[in-house]
Formats: structure tokens, sequence, C-alpha cells
């Protein structure tokens, strides 16, 4: 069985003159010959912002590209016919695709409403600090522009638990909506600031059995329309489980398939909050491996000074590899962005070979690693503000050696602060099977390691080409491997 491998394909500040849609249409073959299985695609419905929109703005989930609204028909990546043929383009080459599912909120309401609010204490979203009173929000959602096709379901103040503008006082605020549903915010996985159930825009209320029961609905519609594979779940922290839950059954029982289903749920901190979030959900979902990536972001910037052999200490794939999706950066870590912690330029090709040659987990790639990235703000008031992400060359020949080579047995080498490494022992059913892993952090290191009797005399070479010696297997299946400073090398069987 081929090893999985995902994309995030996308980045913060695509801005190429080809629409995404197209290009990932055009790509489809050349991922599945660099060894992806899977591709996670951007939000493909209409945000507030229109066709300026990343996605995450969420206007209406029922618009892919199909309506004049927000003073645009087709998104940011494309047009709906576009994201369709992109997906069929994907499937035809054998690979999935993951729609990226923001139900946390709403935001670019169509009309005001007065709503009785109370403020909140931002710091702990569980003390008031005002009585009730009203203010005017936009917080009723018609889609004028879609005209009740699809949906003719009407979103009004009743369907939120918050909001944090009022129109009519032109002031911020975090105002929590005094609904039927219930006074404060619902209870999530998230008790930072006392509450984390509100992040921004309007907070969907999922106590609001009228909400649960659309986007049930909603989740019906879009894959009979789309087709897709699987869904990348955003903000889960901040969401009822429950509903997660229901939904993710409901699709389940509905069309009688296992969804793969990646859940956000970003902690930087420790484990405990994500063991708990897939004991919530009982294993339906994978989470993506903020820990490890945070963890490769000390090591870039500590340099020699990070212990590798603590580079798994207190990570998701230490506990639950199985359930566990491996990143080394996406769209919220890269620069400019709220939770910016991008790899430095040096490490990131040891984090790759970390995520991508190891047995544990399953790895997704990032965009501007494969394809690049340029960002221009002439705009920005303070100053020019010029960001390039350079393409990793190294990170499609280590994708192609994971779905080639990196199979069997793995044996670690995590014995030193600066120099670790591992070997997979290759199987019958990959040919030429079987690699060997060494990276330091520091000088040049190298390192005794068995990779199995079955390469006895038989040549390694490095396949990033750092190094231009050839190894030969001792007849007890041992070598002594080499790599660069600061670097890595991939040691695969030479062949010609």
């Amino acid at each position: 069985m081929q090893n999985q491998t995902i994309i995030q394909y996308f980045h913060w500040y695509y801005n190429e003159e080809q629409n995404l849609w197209t290009k990932v249409t055009e790509e489809a073959a050349h991922l599945k010959e660099i060894g992806v299985t899977s591709v996670w695609l951007p939000p493909a419905y209409k945000g507030s912002t229109g066709g300026y929109s990343v996605g995450y703005d969420v206007y209406d989930l029922f618009d892919l590209g199909e309506f004049d609204q927000k003073e645009s028909v087709n998104t940011r990546y494309g047009s709906k016919e576009e994201y369709l043929n992109a997906i069929k383009a994907l499937q035809d080459q054998g690979i999935s695709v993951l729609a990226d599912v923001v139900f946390n909120h709403k935001a670019g309401g169509d009309e005001l409403e007065k709503i009785p609010v109370r403020t909140v204490n931002p710091d702990n979203r569980t003390e008031f600090t005002s009585d009730v009173f009203e203010i005017e929000a936009w917080t009723r959602f018609t889609f004028p522009g879609r005209a009740g096709k699809y949906s003719a379901f009407i979103w009004d103040h009743q369907c939120f638990s918050g909001v944090d503008w009022a129109e009519d006082l032109k002031e911020t605020a975090i105002y929590s909506i005094q609904n039927y549903v219930g006074e404060g915010f619902e209870k999530v996985p998230s008790t930072e600031l006392g509450n984390y159930d509100y992040l921004m825009f309007d907070d969907i209320d999922y106590r609001n059995r009228a909400v649960v029961e659309e986007l049930k609905y909603w989740g019906e519609w879009f894959v009979e329309t789309t087709h897709v594979d699987g869904f990348r779940l955003d903000a889960v922290k901040h969401i009822n489980p429950d509903f997660i839950k229901e939904w993710i059954d409901h699709l389940t029982q509905k069309f009688d398939r296992q969804f793969f289903i990646v859940a956000e749920d970003w902690n930087v901190e420790n484990t405990e909050s994500q063991e708990e979030y897939l004991r919530l959900m009982d294993g339906k979902t994978q989470i993506f491996d903020s820990l490890l990536h945070h963890n490769f972001f000390l090591a870039s910037k500590d340099g020699n000074g990070f212990d590798m052999r603590t580079i798994f200490d207190n990570t998701l794939i230490s506990i639950s590899p199985e359930l566990t999706v491996t990143f080394v950066d996406n769209h919220d870590s890269q620069p400019l962005q709220a939770l910016e912690s991008y790899v430095e330029f040096w490490f990131r090709p040891i984090a790759y070979a970390i995520i991508l040659l190891r047995e544990q987990g399953i790895p997704c790639l990032f965009f501007p690693d494969v394809y690049g990235g340029i960002y221009d703000d002439q705009n920005n008031e303070a100053e020019d503000v010029h960001v390039e992400l350079a393409i990793l060359p190294e990170v499609v020949t280590m994708s192609k050696i994971r779905s080639d080579l990196s199979y069997g047995e793995q044996r670690d080498y995590f014995d030193h602060e600066s120099c670790v490494g591992w070997t997979r022992g290759g199987d019958e059913e990959h040919e030429n099977s079987g690699i060997a892993v060494i990276l330091s952090t520091g000088e040049e290191g190298y390192k005794q390691m068995e990779i199995g009797t079955d390469f006895a005399g038989k040549t390694f070479i490095d396949a990033l080409r750092r190094r231009e010696q050839e190894i030969v297997i001792d007849e007890n299946g041992w070598a002594e491997f080499h790599c660069d400073a600061g670097n890595v090398s991939v040691w695969i069987l030479k062949t010609e």
C-alpha cells in the first residue's frame, strides 16, 4: 500500500495570474507523480470580501463561485465550474480531495437587526461586564444574489451567540447575544479566556437546532455537488464538539462511507487539549500536530542549541500517530499571519525529512515549498511589505522517496543532541525500497546505523546529492552514514 501524503494547495498570499482551480487542474498529473495522495483545497465558497477573500470570512456556503454576491461571481480561486473540474481532475489521477470547512462563524451579513446583548470581559468571556442593552448588528443573512436557490434558510441573530461590532455605536467589543437558546456562550473544547467559543465575526450557535439541521443539509448538498472525499475542519476548539460529531455521523450514514477528516485544533503548549479532543471525537477525526510544528520552529531558531533527541517530546505524533497529520508550516503560521511561527529555511529540509520519511503520521506539504510564493504590499501605511517564500526542491525529492522507497521496519538513532537518524528496512511490495536518513543541526555528522542484512554488500547514495561518496552496507547490514553540517542526507539504494 502506498504511503499517504497530503498537500495544502494554497497559501494566504496566493496571487499568481492563473487562478488556483485552473492551476491545480493542470498540476493533477504532476501531483500524482511526486507521490501526493490527497489535496487540501481552500474554502471554495463566497466570503464577505467576494473575489478578494481567502475564504475564512464565510458569507454563503452555497455560493461556490456561481452567484453575483459581494461584488463578484467568482471566488478568489475561480468559478464553481472550475472548482468542480479541479476536483474531477485530481480524482481522475487517483488523488482524493479534502474541502476546507469553516463552521465557526459567518461574516458580511446583508441586513441589520436590533439585538439584545451584554458585553463580556475579553480576557474572561464567562464574566459579563454590562446589563442587557440593544445594539444594531449585521446578523441577518438573506443572500439576495442567490435568491433562495439550493436553500431558503435565512440566518438571523438567533443563529449566533456573539458579535464583535455594534454598527449604531461604531464600537468594537465582544457582545454576547441574549436570545432564547442561552445567555452566554456555548461550552466548547477550549477554556482559554474562560470560554473560547467566540473567535470572530458572527459566532454560530449550535444550541439552535435549526442551524444544526441546515448545516447537515448543506453537508449533503456539498458532497452531492462536489463529490469530495473528505474535509479539513477549521478552528474546532471554538466549536461545540457535539455538533461536529453529529455532522460527521450524518454524512457517514447518508453516504454509507467514511470520509477522511482532519481537524485544526491549534495548540503549542501541551498535548492535553488535543488528546481530549480526540477522546471527545471518538477517533472520528485526525488532528494537525501543531505541537510538532512548534518544536520545528524552536529548533530552527535555536540551531545547535536545540536537543534533537527531544524533537518529538510533547507532540501528538508521539502519543496518537494513527490520528496525526504532521506539517512544517501552513497559511496561519506563515509570515505576517496571526500565528506566525515560520520555520527557518535552513531547517525546513530537516523538518520535511522528519514528517515525510518516517513511519508515523500522515505528512502535509505546504504549497510555497513546492511552488514558491511572493507577497508585495505597497499600500501598507508603515512600509512596503515584501515576503518571498522560496521553493525547496528537496520537498519533491523526499515526497517521491516517501511514495516509492520509505517502507519497512524503522530503526531509530535519536542518541545525540545535534545528530540523529533512522533507517527503513524496505519491503517486498516496493522495489528497491529501504532508506537511511541522517541529519545534523550542528557540525558535519556521521552515525553507524543498521538497515538490514538484505542490503549486505549493496551500495547507497545520497538522493539529495549533498554527499558525493558512496556507502557500502557491511555483511551484518550496518554502515556509517554521513551528512553535512546543518543539513540532512537521505541514503537510497544505487540502482545504476
